[in-house]
């Protein structure tokens, strides 16, 4: 059978096995893996590592927030996301008070529509729980959209009580969806930030005093045991530290289904980055924040025995002129997040597997593999098998390249992993069977991103 395009020579590399092999695409699709194929399109990769597209499930794409809109929407994002090798990925979709889930939905689908250039699906972030909410969340399910976010911070705004967090667990194990909570104490968080601000202390450093290491300790080992109660699983985003890790580990030693992901930011980045001058600290406001260079270690035996399943980015990004100087008299009122949609496969190759701090199946595994698992999309989208999405990267694993923000495309002045060398770089990326970044440039078509509709969540 003729391909519509062939990758020869290329090292495969799945969670599972490593070999050398041709692949075969036709329509979108892998239509086999073995030598010998003929192709309109023929992609020689040796001396390459082929790996499945990288799969991101947190993601924060034209989010509204703290008074303006994270700066990358879903047309640089996506573009962003395929140069570093991300060929899918889940965004939250938040609820405004008084709206239904499926105004939720249909907002950000609307947000995403003709301007993502990959695939892409949703969470719900619930902020608003009531009886028809908790009955709607079974059609959205239906609709494809099989997780759920709580937040247990951002108190005022975004910020839901334990019998919310206990009603939504319990929803989401009859229905068969995963809750994912953003676990930091909120009412802890809003005493120590008004205690700070009335003591003359606006820099950005104090932003991480507000957010003290007890607060998302405090936070996960509270959800978990929620979760235990409803007999429900749980997923733990962006953890920051080893107290809140501890608490993980000790579920998941007693056999209870809590999964958990940490970021880039919170393995390469420490609280020394706070006190960088003229409002530079501004660059690392995120939640949680970065924590002691002493927690940098524990993340990445974390990763080592099992406990964290997926890294994902948190990628919320914001400039710093305009965006992030709000906040220039007033740490509280600079809007939360950072870049990274582009930069987590070369970092976590790069210093995981080059490091020999993993194998490079273990790399697949968490940034491909298992978010496709754990959000309900595999096999469709983290692995390279006949019948799989055509989403491959072709990967130079010699290749160096310094980060900077200038040579980077997500829509942000600055990259907090600015001057950093990473050695292995995609090289070029294919979507749907179609090549979208080829050496440096985007050659695709834009904006032909579809919606995924995701499985239900099977554990």
């Amino acid at each position: 059978m003729d391909m519509d395009l062939v990758i020869k020579n290329g090292t495969i590399v799945t969670a599972s096995d490593t070999y050398k092999s041709d692949i075969g695409v036709k329509n979108g699709k892998i239509a086999g893996i073995w030598k010998g194929f003929e192709g309109e399109k023929v992609i020689d990769a040796k001396g390459m590592f082929v790996f499945p597209g990288g799969v991101d499930v947190h993601t924060h794409l034209d989010m509204p927030f703290m008074g303006t809109s994270s700066s990358d929407d879903f047309a640089t994002g996506t573009i962003a996301a395929a140069f570093g090798g991300t060929t899918s990925l889940v965004d939250f979709a938040i609820q405004q008070h008084g709206d239904s889930l499926s105004q939720t939905l249909a907002d950000w689908k609307k947000k995403a529509e003709g301007k993502a250039s990959i695939d892409y699906g949703f969470h719900i972030a619930v902020t608003d729980v009531n009886d028809s909410i908790i009955k709607e969340m079974g059609t959205m399910v239906e609709e494809g959209v099989t997780s759920f976010k709580l937040f247990l911070a951002y108190k005022g705004s975004l910020m839901v009580d334990d019998a919310a967090i206990f009603r939504i667990l319990e929803r989401s194990r009859e229905i068969g969806a995963l809750v994912m909570v953003h676990a930091e104490n909120g009412h802890l968080i809003d005493i120590l930030t008004k205690q700070l601000l009335s003591e003359g202390k606006s820099a950005p450093l104090y932003h991480a005093e507000a957010h003290p290491v007890i607060a998302e300790k405090e936070a996960v080992e509270r959800a978990i045991a929620l979760a235990e109660a409803a007999s429900a699983p749980l997923y733990i985003v962006h953890t920051s530290c080893d107290d809140a890790l501890k608490g993980i580990k000790q579920a998941r030693e007693k056999g209870l289904p809590v999964y958990a992901e940490t970021c880039p930011q919170y393995l390469f980045l420490d609280d020394e980055k706070y006190k960088e001058p003229n409002f530079g600290g501004a660059k690392y406001v995120m939640s949680p924040p970065i924590r002691a260079k002493r927690n940098q270690n524990a993340l990445w035996k974390g990763i080592k025995t099992g406990d964290f399943q997926v890294i994902s980015t948190d990628h919320c990004p914001f400039f710093m002129k305009g965006q992030k100087d709000m906040g220039k008299d007033d740490w509280s009122k600079i809007p939360n997040g950072c870049p990274g949609i582009e930069t987590r496969i070369p970092l976590m190759y790069s210093e995981g597997v080059v490091k020999g701090r993993m194998s490079i199946n273990k790399f697949v595994e968490i940034c491909s593999a298992n978010p496709a698992k754990l959000l309900g999309l595999y096999p469709m989208k983290g692995t390279i098998a006949p019948g799989s999405d055509a989403d491959l990267v072709i990967f130079d694993p010699e290749k160096k390249v310094t980060l900077s923000y200038k040579n980077l495309h997500q829509n942000v002045d600055y990259t907090p992993y600015e001057g950093m060398v990473v050695k292995g770089y995609p090289v070029k990326v294919v979507v749907n069977g179609e090549l979208k970044v080829d050496d440096g440039k985007f050659v695709g078509k834009r904006g032909t991103g579809k919606f995924i509709k995701r499985n239900r969540f099977e554990g």
